[in-house]
């Protein structure tokens, strides 16, 4: 692995990191603990600040005037953008941007035209309909939802779970069967527009972290053909190699809150003094930072080999998977000991640390269970698909 930082990663890590400690963090000071959202006026500037960076939508190709950044770049501004009190589920509070999922990068001419390029240009919010009350982690047999082709349209049924933010969308990439006989083969993506007749948000569906998901159901709602993403049959292989790609930014935001974690109990360690001396003093403290600092490290390595094979255009789901596991469950170790060392004031609201553990919880249950991914794992060494030697790291 290339260890050094070209002059362009270090000056965009920089400009991230600024903007987090100089713009985000001060502005948290008046927010609710668990807010989720900026005030429309802050939201607005700071935004137009991340554009005239540069660094507006990162991932966007620069085909379709994006900065077309690298995926271990992004991994790494990933990193800084989570560290802060929202971070985790709410980078920098989406002032950087919300990247379109990149199979539209793959849609037709019409597609484009109506969602993409309205979506880059922040005109419209996207939602994803994977998940449904029968099951998410394998979705080749736990999609139920049912298109039928009808003429022109296709007509859909069913419902879907835990869809973030589907009630403020205006649109969505709906994963549903259209053949109940083909397994994997008989999944297709849908465009759908949140205002169609029939698209209905049943409820709103709270959980641990500090904002909220949507249940969703379709009554008989009708789509054009054209809306069809792909080919029929391929929705599968869309989903699962977005979800794949996407687990390693999603792996590194965790590894962002892992870092603030750390930097603030080194802090406390260093001033807070009992029975005498400082805390930075007792072995059992001393421990728990070092294994802190381990947990981030090896994460970090982790997420960048995966982040590496990805840029060179080879295999990756293997070490997408093994960073997914390792670095959720890591950061919910580090934020645990960071906590152990704050005592009392480590659990209250004054701090983030009781924000980041609720939320902590739930990654090792989206983007694919931690049990899921060791599947995975176990299946590529049987299959010796990846192996521990030195052959695999190059």
């Amino acid at each position: 692995m290339e260890l050094k930082l070209s002059e362009e990663q270090r000056m965009i890590i920089h400009n991230v990191r600024r903007f987090v400690r100089e713009e985000i963090v001060p502005l948290e000071r008046d927010l609710d603990p668990d807010a989720f959202e900026l005030p429309a006026r802050e939201q607005e500037r700071l935004t137009a600040m991340v554009k005239a960076m540069g660094l507006y939508q990162m991932g966007i190709p620069k085909r379709y005037g994006g900065p077309g950044v690298d995926m271990i770049t992004r991994t790494l501004a990933a990193e800084e953008m989570s560290q802060h009190r929202a971070g985790l589920y709410h980078p920098s509070y989406d002032v950087f941007g919300e990247e379109p999922p990149p199979p539209l990068f793959e849609a037709t001419d019409y597609q484009r035209e109506r969602y993409l390029l309205p979506l880059i240009r922040g005109e419209k919010r996207v939602f994803i309909g994977v998940t449904e009350p029968s099951g998410g982690s394998d979705p080749a047999r736990a999609i139920q939802t049912k298109a039928v082709r009808d003429g022109d349209d296709w007509v859909i049924n069913g419902s879907k779970m835990f869809n973030s933010w589907a009630d403020r969308a205006d649109f969505g990439l709906v994963f549903v069967r259209t053949n109940p006989k083909a397994g994997r083969q008989g999944i297709s993506c849908f465009l759908v527009d949140t205002d169609t007749p029939g698209f209905v948000v049943k409820r709103l569906v709270h959980v641990l972290r500090s904002d909220y998901t949507t249940e969703l159901a379709f009554e008989d709602m009708r789509v054009p053909a054209t809306h069809l993403l792909g080919e029929e049959g391929q929705g599968f292989a869309i989903v699962n190699e977005w979800l794949t790609a996407n687990r390693i930014p999603y792996s590194a935001v965790g590894i962002g809150v892992a870092v603030a974690a750390q930097k603030m109990a080194i802090e406390y360690a260093k001033h807070r003094e009992t029975f005498g001396d400082v805390l930075a003093n007792r072995q059992a403290i001393q421990w728990m930072l070092v294994d802190n600092e381990l947990d981030i490290r090896t994460s970090r390595w982790l997420v960048l080999h995966a982040a590496q094979k990805a840029d060179e255009g080879k295999p990756f789901r293997f070490e997408a998977a093994a960073a997914k596991v390792f670095a959720t469950e890591a950061a919910g170790r580090v934020v645990d000991r960071s906590m152990q060392v704050h005592g009392g004031i480590g659990v209250t609201k004054d701090l983030p640390l009781e924000r980041w553990y609720r939320e902590l919880r739930i990654r090792r249950i989206g983007e694919g269970p931690s049990e899921v991914q060791r599947i995975i794992m176990a299946r590529d060494l049987l299959s010796a698909a990846a192996t521990s030697d030195l052959d695999s790291l190059i």
